[in-house]
């Protein structure tokens, strides 16, 4: 954990400042007073200040962002390059090269061109050139790496920068504050505070205290990733999120299905409905016509009704059909009388 006592600030030598007449006083405001002409800083101030950065870190790891370790100078090379890489985050201690953040474009050209020296020296290329021209390669790759090899992973600018010795660190930090990153920075007393958004009043000169900020910070780091929900196998082909960004857990999910579900049912009880109303207008039309039809013979029997050849046969047929029926019985009358 990046929780860390007072007790730890004071063996590690977090509360010694620099001279007196080498202060600075913006800085006035976290020291606690002087001894042996030095400047004792009032860890009171720095350890809830030391807090506040790391918890913004934290949050902001576990949002996806990243955070850029800076620490050019002797004694904190070491700290930053190996707490940095414990963390799986950039880093710059060697030498911060003008531009880094502000001319980020042109620097990506070189950190390609020393990825292709990697994989030139990884296939066997520099075996086919000639002796000097290989000699010449490989300085050229060791030189870009010693600037560049801690960033050659960075695929976009940082998304905060912390910083050791703000007074060191001029141009990093004042790109940074250029671009709007936010700056988190251990500020010791000659320097002035203006440019850091997170101040970590402390010594910046002991190792001790110096891997004690990087620490922190790593572990922060470390925490925020493992803060972020992991998404399943079956999941990475659609993500849903929720107002802050973030991926909805598996109970957020499920409203999203039942919804679909509603709609699918819902569109099985349309179809019908559709289906009845693409069927009304032929309905209507084979109303219609069968009016229509219906109209026309009875228009042309009603005066076949009333023509008075149609009902001279039914006049005839009457007595015609009696005839043969009244013919038979008589007939057989006579029979059975003799």
């Amino acid at each position: 954990m990046y929780n860390v006592s007072m007790r730890q600030m004071l063996e590690a030598g977090v509360h010694f400042g620099h001279q007196t007449r080498y202060w600075s006083p913006k800085m006035a405001p976290y020291i606690f007073g002087e001894r042996n002409k030095i400047h004792i800083i009032n860890l009171e101030r720095t350890l809830p200040m030391y807090f506040e950065a790391v918890d913004f870190i934290k949050k902001m790891v576990a949002d996806g962002g990243t955070v850029l370790f800076v620490g050019t100078k002797r004694s904190a090379r070491k700290a930053i390059r190996e707490h940095a890489q414990k963390c799986d985050m950039p880093h710059v201690s060697h030498r911060w090269l003008g531009g880094m953040l502000t001319n980020f474009k042109t620097i990506k050209q070189s950190i390609k061109r020393l990825k292709n020296l990697e994989t030139m020296s990884e296939d066997g290329s520099f075996e086919r050139l000639t002796k000097k021209e290989a000699l010449n390669r490989r300085r050229e790759m060791e030189k870009l790496e010693r600037s560049l090899g801690g960033i050659k992973d960075m695929k976009k600018l940082p998304d905060a920068v912390f910083v050791v010795d703000v007074g060191h660190e001029k141009i990093a930090v004042h790109e940074a504050r250029k671009l709007g990153i936010p700056v988190i920075a251990v500020v010791d007393t000659n320097c002035s505070p203006d440019e850091v958004d997170y101040i970590v009043p402390g010594n910046d000169d002991a190792m001790r205290a110096i891997s004690l900020y990087a620490e922190g910070v790593a572990e922060a780091v470390l925490d925020g990733k493992a803060s972020i929900p992991e998404v399943a196998a079956g999941d990475d082909e659609f993500v849903e999120l929720d107002e802050e960004g973030k991926p909805r857990k598996a109970t957020d999910a499920r409203p999203a299905r039942k919804r679909g579900t509603k709609k699918r049912a819902g569109a099985r009880k349309k179809t019908p409905a559709k289906a009845a109303e693409a069927a009304a207008p032929a309905e209507a039309a084979a109303a219609d016509s069968k009016s229509a039809a219906a109209d026309a013979p009875a228009a042309d029997a009603a005066p076949a009704t009333e023509a008075p050849a149609a009902e001279a046969p039914a006049a005839d047929a009457a007595p015609a059909a009696d005839k043969p029926t009244d013919a038979p019985a008589a007939d057989a009358g006579d029979k059975t009388e003799s």
